[in-house]
């Protein structure tokens, strides 16, 4: 797994619109997203993200835009 995968607490916080740290996590994992728990706030992959989002790609392939569409 690549860090570019990583999403961190601030990056949580601007993708669901909320301010506080466990209320992004909440929210994330209402929906099916794995989120875990770190020092510096919830964290979780692009890839957890599309997997709760019914996306999912064999190892090694990646996805274009045209593969979701």
């Amino acid at each position: 797994m690549s860090l570019q995968n990583v999403l961190d607490c601030d990056e949580l916080k601007a993708i669901t619109g909320y301010q506080r740290p466990a209320d992004a996590a909440r929210c994330l994992r209402e929906q099916g997203v794995v989120v875990f728990n770190g020092r510096r706030g919830p964290w979780t992959t692009i890839d957890l993200i599309n997997k709760a989002g019914g996306i999912e790609t064999a190892p090694g392939k990646e996805l274009s835009p045209s593969d979701i569409l």
